[in-house]
């Protein structure tokens, strides 16, 4: 295992010597490696593309409007993005990850507007 000597802001320190001396210093000592990897994780997408997402699932959308459900301009233009260079062979890691993550969402949506549709044939 590597050992790296870092330098922290005197704030952070201080919040770091209370979680030591709440959890005892060794258990510190074992859940840095931890909290380090957790923190460098990031999304596949910005959070804006998850708050869109989370903004029309909690305003109760209708079925008729999880139905007519969209992805925005910007996810639509990066979608596009993912594809064309996914066809070419050229995507990154990162943007294969980023193009599963659609690819998640979109199934989701599928799954919701599939839930929809027997409230919709039931009206007719």
């Amino acid at each position: 295992m590597a050992k790296i000597t870092l330098e922290v802001p005197d704030e952070l320190s201080e919040q770091l010597a209370q979680v030591g001396d709440a959890l005892g210093q060794a258990a510190l000592r074992l859940r840095l490696p931890e909290l380090l990897a957790l923190s460098l994780q990031q999304p596949p997408l910005p959070a804006r593309i998850y708050q869109y997402i989370l903004d029309f699932l909690a305003n109760k959308p209708t079925p008729e409007q999880i139905l007519a459900f969209r992805p925005n301009a910007e996810m639509q233009e990066r979608l596009k993005t993912l594809l064309t260079r996914s066809k070419a062979g050229e995507l990154t890691p990162t943007e294969q990850t980023e193009l599963d993550e659609y690819e998640r969402i979109e199934h989701l949506m599928v799954m919701l507007k599939a839930g929809s549709l027997p409230y919709l044939v039931d009206n007719e």
